[in-house]
């Protein structure tokens, strides 16, 4: 019987809770694809499934893992494309297809939307059995390791940045922990719609990275004075759009710069999930707080066609080989990553 290496998690912990197993290849089913990954990207639901949520249940044992890029092993009944051999990069939102919402092109808003690795086993593995709509031919532009860092990240950010922010030309958009994967796809994002752009970060090297990105500044959240430094960036109308995946740290101060009409966005909560805030600026001023998880398939889509072009390009910090999963688990941990945390599957000559 073959075989497949997988890194499962049994009960929440930390590195020690990933733990190497073998299962047998599975078998595609109808209108499912087996895809033999090459390499596979963090997030930072991959340390929640690791260590756990309070008040969340994720339904362990699990193998986490949302991002990949692989080759199509074999095809399930009824499937006719990809063809066997092509090379693809993983869809990780899990909806329906059928309901009201997915034939909208909301997906993502689908009553039974899920996220891979999250309420199935994901990518964390040398294969994963997948619908055949969650896969997608990979850009030639971009290598094994890019293509698997590029798909929830860009995803993510281009929900919060076009249609969550309705960031258009002009817009003046402030976007936090710029040298995150979310963060630094946002800044591509909102220059390719023609947004002006301005980033925080803790780091200098990670402010470097915003300004190469297209930012026009970068403030350092550490300096008690990067809020005035903003508001001068921005002018005396404020910020049009925040895009935060910081939560608790920046979520005050966030609105504190916020126009008229200004939109905060907001896809996580790294910094802690408590927010205080004083009511009355959010109405007098006509404010909007929208939270953001991941986004339509089809703006993926179109945003790896973007990746086809050249238009836009992952950050990525470092490479991992699979048998180090737990060290890569740790430097995402750190927040000392400078773009995406890459783990390579398959070993390369």
């Amino acid at each position: 019987m073959e075989t497949s290496r997988v890194v499962r998690v049994r009960r929440h912990g930390g590195p020690e809770a990933l733990l190497f197993e073998d299962r047998p290849v599975p078998e595609p089913g109808p209108g499912e694809v087996l895809v033999r990954l090459e390499t596979m990207a963090l997030n930072h639901l991959d340390l929640w499934v690791r260590g756990g949520i309070p008040g969340v249940r994720f339904p362990l044992p699990l193998v986490p893992g949302s991002d990949g890029c692989g080759t199509i092993e074999r095809l399930g009944p009824g499937v006719l494309e990809p063809a066997e051999g092509t090379r693809v990069v993983v869809l990780p939102g899990l909806s329906c297809g059928r309901c009201r919402r997915c034939l909208a092109g909301d997906d993502n808003l689908c009553a039974s939307y899920a996220i891979l690795g999250e309420t199935r086993d994901g990518t964390s593995a040398e294969h994963v059995l997948l619908p055949a709509a969650n896969v997608a031919p990979a850009p030639p532009r971009l290598d094994d390791d890019a293509a698997a860092a590029f798909p929830l990240t860009f995803l993510t950010a281009w929900n919060m940045v076009v249609r969550k922010g309705r960031a258009a030309p002009g817009t003046r958009l402030l976007v936090h922990a710029a040298a995150s994967g979310v963060g630094s796809a946002a800044i591509q994002i909102a220059r390719l719609v023609g947004a002006r752009v301005a980033a925080t970060a803790g780091a200098p090297a990670k402010l470097d990275l915003a300004r190469r990105l297209g930012a026009d500044d970068a403030f350092d959240y550490g300096d008690p004075d990067w809020t005035a430094k903003a508001r001068a960036w921005a002018g005396s109308e404020g910020i049009d759009v925040v895009v935060d995946s910081v939560g608790a740290a920046t979520f005050a101060p966030s609105l504190r710069l916020l126009a008229r009409g200004g939109r905060y966005v907001f896809c996580g909560a790294t910094s802690g999930f408590e927010l205080q805030a004083d009511f009355r600026p959010i109405f007098f001023k006509n404010q909007e707080i929208l939270g953001s998880t991941m986004g339509r398939r089809a703006d993926l889509l179109r945003a790896l066609e973007l990746a086809a072009d050249g238009k836009l390009v992952p950050v990525i910090d470092g490479v991992f080989p699979f048998a180090r999963i737990g060290e890569a688990h740790e430097r995402l941990a750190s927040r000392r990553n400078v773009g995406k945390v890459v783990v390579r599957i398959a070993p390369r000559d």
